[in-house]
Formats: structure tokens, C-alpha cells, sequence
């Protein structure tokens, strides 16, 4: 169970007293989140923590998750990719079977909740029932879209304009076309969650010894799903090239999410690309945060080497566990990393495999850098501060004129 009070320690009574605040505020109102996932991803990992925090606070909140077959995931893993500006082709029957599992869904789903919390494009043709309901909607759009294929976005925002605010997690990802309010909030972690609170070293040494990683020696971590666009294929490259003049370990670890037909293709080819290597680990992970909250806090350097991102929350989690941080200056991992003071922001592999032997040499520069992130995470990038601002969002649908927009 979760308990809004043990936060207090890191956040301070105030910050808890004003979300009690803010909860007494929407009382009577019901919240109905829904995604495409339930397992698996950020935003699944967000909304499992999210919706019991909200009821903690006085917040009739719920969660449901849109169904759909093999065909309509592919099709919604195409969008993910053209939304993130790559190349993909689309047919009409694309767009008509997306339509028709949305309106099926929205047959199915109880969709009458006083604020419909909508996120990501899976499930966003539902407020299509907006008028029939007269309730309020609001669409969150995890994802960078600011290289969208105009045929793809130009698709969403016929059903953006019907909702009454969007958001977005950063302020470069606005878009000047969208003329509904538009606000800016970041994505966060649970700092009590299994993923990020403290573990013994003797639970770090079991997880080690299980996968057969030696510790003795540098390690260098990688954790996302296997996914091209977090760019596994690359970090082999970087590994490869640091290898030459560095004596290190490479962890790339990472599942799938449900809605995500393309994992598994992608886990193959890194295991081909990575050989023989006896130091290249590669583990397919079932979800389980502690055994990724060990990882981390085993490793010596974090990477996130990400091609594009929504946010890219291994970044924070990584610096909460006060570890050094190399990542790719895409998305919202700018927000997250400022360079050179709490991290390293890179562009290409060559950069990064100049950061990570720079780290592996300058041992007393990468504590430096992590202790700062820690503090510039506990900051900014916690749970209670995204609860906070949710619950200011769900207040502004009421109250437009307080709406701040970006």
C-alpha cells in the first residue's frame, strides 16, 4: 500500500499538505486514465503509482486500458515511429483499422468519468464520445513530435482539437497549429517505488553474480526496452570503441511493452551484433524493479543513448541512485541532464565513447557529476511534484483562464 506520508522526508510536510490541498479542491470528481498498456514502459510504470497517489489525496481516480489485436499494434507502433520523424509507409486501410478498434473500444469502455485523462495515440480517437457526454477531456502526449510525417500528425490533430488542454513533457514539443491550451509537464519517479529505493549491497552482489557480471571491473548499463530508437546497436559501437583503450563491461538490459510487436526482432540483432563477446551482457528482462534498481546501482555509468525520446525517465532513475550519467541530447533528456554540472549530453557515437572513457578515467569527476544530478532530480523530478501538477491540470478544465500555456 501506498502511504502519501513517507514522501515527507524527502519532500518536506508542506509539499504533502498542499496536495491534500489541491485534492479537497476536485472532491466528487471522478478521473478515468487510459492508455494502450498495462505492462511494460513509462507510462504503464507512471500511472501504476499515479492513480493510487491521487485517491490518497481525495481523488476518485481510475485506469483503463484500450484492447486490440496484433494488427492494430502494428499499426500504432508505425505511428510511434512516424511521430518521431521516421519514414513509414501508411495505407488508407491503416488509418480505417485504427478507427475501427477505436470506435470498438470506445463501444466497450465506461468513458463517462468527469475529466477523461487520455494518453499517448493509441486510445485517442475516444473523444470522439466527448460531445455525446459532455464531460472534459484531456489528451498526454508522452512522445517527441516535433519531427511528426505530416501525414501521421495531421491524422492526430483532427482529434487533438477536441480535447480541452493537452501535454506535453517538454516546451520544444509544443506545436504552434494546435490551437486548444497547451502545458508542459515533465514525467517523474517514484523515489520509494522497488525501481529507486535503497537496497543493501548484498542484494546488488545476488543480482550480479546471477547473470555472471563481474563487479570488480567497470560496468556500463544500458537500460531500455529493445527498441531502435533507444539505439542498442549503437552503445555496442560505443562499447566497442572504449573497449580498445578501457577494460569494461557492457549491460544492456531491458522487456517489451505489450503494444510493442517489434521487441523482439531488435533483441535478436543485438545479440548478433554483440558475438562473443564474454563482456557484453545482454538480458532480457521480465518486469521486475528490483532486479533493474540493482543493475543500476551495480553499474559505474549509466548511458542512454537514445535516438529519439518522450522524456527518458532512465535518466533520472539513474541519477537518483547518485550514478553518472551519459545520454543523448534528445527529448526531454536536456531537462533532466545539464552538462558537464549534473551529467553528459552527447550527440553522436564517437562523443559518446569520448564522455564514457573520460568518466572511466576521471573516476572523482563522474561522483562529482552524479552527486549533482541526485539533487537536481529530487528537485525536479519526483513523483509529488507530477501529482501536484496533474491536479492543478485537471483543476484548469474547469477554470480555462488559469490555463498557463507554452
Amino acid at each position: 500500500m501506498i502511504d502519501i506520508k513517507k514522501y515527507e522526508h524527502i519532500t518536506g510536510k508542506s509539499a504533502i499538505d498542499e496536495l491534500y490541498f489541491l485534492g479537497e479542491k476536485l472532491k466528487g470528481k471522478k478521473v478515468k486514465n487510459i492508455n494502450s498498456t498495462a505492462v511494460g514502459g513509462g507510462v504503464a510504470e507512471i500511472l501504476t503509482k499515479m492513480g493510487p497517489l491521487m485517491k490518497q489525496v481525495g481523488v476518485d481516480a481510475s485506469w483503463d486500458v484500450i484492447k486490440g489485436d496484433q494488427k492494430f499494434f502494428v499499426v500504432t507502433k508505425k505511428i510511434h515511429n512516424a511521430l518521431h520523424g521516421k519514414q513509414e509507409p501508411f495505407s488508407a486501410e491503416d488509418f480505417d483499422y485504427f478507427s475501427q478498434t477505436a470506435r470498438e473500444n470506445a463501444k466497450s469502455m465506461d468513458l463517462s468519468a468527469d475529466i477523461m485523462f487520455v494518453h499517448d495515440p493509441q486510445p485517442i480517437m475516444l473523444v470522439e464520445k466527448r460531445e455525446e457526454l459532455k464531460n472534459k477531456w484531456i489528451w498526454r502526449c508522452h512522445v517527441d513530435i516535433t519531427e511528426a510525417r505530416d501525414e501521421v500528425y495531421r491524422f492526430l490533430r483532427n482529434y487533438i482539437s477536441f480535447y480541452d488542454s493537452c501535454v506535453f513533457s517538454a516546451p520544444s514539443f509544443s506545436k504552434k497549429d494546435i490551437t486548444i491550451p497547451q502545458v508542459m509537464i515533465c514525467p517523474s519517479i517514484d523515489p520509494l517505488s522497488d525501481k529507486n529505493r535503497e537496497l543493501e549491497k548484498e542484494e546488488i552482489d545476488k543480482v550480479f553474480e546471477k547473470f555472471g557480471i563481474d563487479r570488480s571491473r567497470p560496468v556500463i548499463t544500458q537500460i531500455s526496452r529493445f527498441d531502435y530508437l533507444k539505439d542498442p546497436l549503437g552503445v555496442i559501437k560505443v562499447y566497442k570503441l572504449v573497449k580498445k583503450y578501457n577494460d569494461c563491461q557492457l549491460i544492456l538490459a531491458g522487456g517489451g511493452a505489450t503494444d510493442d510487436p517489434e521487441g523482439m526482432k531488435v533483441y535478436e540483432e543485438v545479440k548478433e551484433s554483440a558475438g562473443n563477446d564474454k563482456d557484453i551482457h545482454i538480458l532480457l528482462l521480465p518486469q521486475d524493479d528490483l532486479l533493474i534498481n540493482a543493475l543500476q546501482r551495480g553499474s559505474d555509468i549509466i548511458l542512454q543513448k537514445s535516438l529519439k525520446e518522450g522524456f527518458g525517465l532512465t535518466v533520472s532513475e539513474a541519477l537518483w541512485k547518485e550514478k553518472p550519467v551519459i545520454a543523448s541530447a534528445v527529448g526531454g533528456i536536456p531537462l533532466q541532464i545539464t552538462h558537464k554540472y549534473g551529467g553528459l549530453l552527447t550527440y553522436s557515437i564517437d562523443g559518446t565513447a569520448y564522455y564514457l572513457k573520460q568518466l572511466l578515467n576521471e573516476p572523482a569527476y563522474a561522483a562529482q557529476l552524479a552527486k549533482n544530478g541526485k539533487e537536481h532530480v529530487k528537485n525536479n523530478f519526483l513523483i509529488t511534484r507530477h501529482l501536484r501538477e496533474y491536479l492543478l491540470l485537471f483543476l484548469s478544465v474547469y477554470n480555462k483562464e488559469d490555463v498557463v500555456y507554452f
